[in-house]
Order: structure tokens, then sequence, then C-alpha cells
């Protein structure tokens, strides 16, 4: 026999929904499992090749405060994917957190971000913008109580912060390194 959730409950229903699987594994036995059902997402560092520099964004993080880290994150702009293509559910994040109008997008992964837990899937991404793409304030939608600061930040000194504890968001890391590995000329001395 193999391995198959036999049901499912539901515990919660709100922003994310909380559930309860058993599984039943190959050898009969029943184990349950919590999910946090929260589907899937979209991140995408935004980046001047020109200027080299990236668009990061910082907001309050519950889970971050409570497990007594700062009050505010940083990270990349980020949501959750609703009802568009991901790339443009990704265009549509950038635009609301740091006003930058993306075009084309490099696509990097589909993750799960927490398979031990979670169902989100992830679609990262990179975006290179130039400084006509500045076409809005960015800060967040205020309707969903967010409150964004954003930050552009020279590429050297985020990759020093990556190196050094600095920058500490999982999605934001993922998407720093593939930037470093596919143009690794904006991170040199030359140029």
């Amino acid at each position: 026999m193999a391995l198959r959730i036999g049901g499912v409950r539901l515990v919660h229903d709100g922003w994310a929904r909380f559930l309860v699987a058993e599984v039943m594994q190959a050898d009969g036995t029943r184990i349950t499992r919590e999910i946090e059902d929260h589907g899937r997402a979209v991140a995408v560092l935004p980046y001047d090749p020109d200027r080299r520099v990236a668009t990061l964004v910082s907001q309050f993080r519950a889970p971050v405060l409570y497990s007594d880290g700062p009050p505010t994150h940083l990270e990349v702009p980020a949501g959750l994917l609703d009802e568009g293509a991901a790339e443009d559910e990704a265009r549509r994040e950038a635009m609301e957190e740091t006003g930058l109008r993306l075009g084309p997008l490099d696509f990097v992964a589909s993750a799960w971000s927490m398979p031990g837990i979670s169902t989100e899937r992830m679609d990262l991404f990179l975006a290179a913008y130039g400084a006509q793409d500045r076409t809005g304030a960015g800060g967040g939608l205020a309707a969903e109580g967010e409150a964004v600061a954003v930050h552009e930040i020279p590429l050297r000194e985020l990759a020093a912060m990556s190196r050094d504890g600095g920058l500490n968001d999982m999605k934001s890391l993922a998407l720093l390194f593939a930037l470093q590995l596919r143009r690794p000329d904006l991170f040199s001395d030359a140029g």
C-alpha cells in the first residue's frame, strides 16, 4: 500500500486554512499531520543592472516578532497568487510594494517554501529595471494593513548582508544567490 491521505479535518479557515490530515502509511498505520493550506505565491527580486542596486521591502511580520525576531523583516516583494498568471501577480506585487513597473521576468524556480507544514509553493523571479520604471510610491495596500518600507540596496552590500546574517529571509536569499550565479558581473569591482 502506498502513502495516502485518508481524510482531512478543517481546524481554522481564515487568511490561511489549517487542516489535520490522517495519513495512511505504507505499512497500514495511521498518523496525523497538521497542514497550513496557504496555496500558491510569487516573489521577485527587482534589480537595476546599471546602478547595481536591488529593491527590497520591510514590513511587520507577526511570526518573526513572535519568534524573538525584529518587528520588521527585510525581504523581496512577494504575495499570494490571486487569479492571474504568476508573472502578472509578481509584477502586481512589485508595483504595490515598491512602486516599480516591471517588464520581462526571469523565472528562477517554483519551490515549496515549507514542505513539512505548508502547501505554499512559490514562483521565484528576477527582474531588471531602470530609473524610468519607478512609477509609483509603493508602500503596500493600506486596506490590507500593509505598511511597507522600500529599500534600494547596492548589490554588493546585499551580498555582504547574506554572508553576515543580515539578510535572513529564505526567498530573498534564494533569489539573491540566483542573481549572483546568473549575473556575477553585477557583484564585481569592475564596471
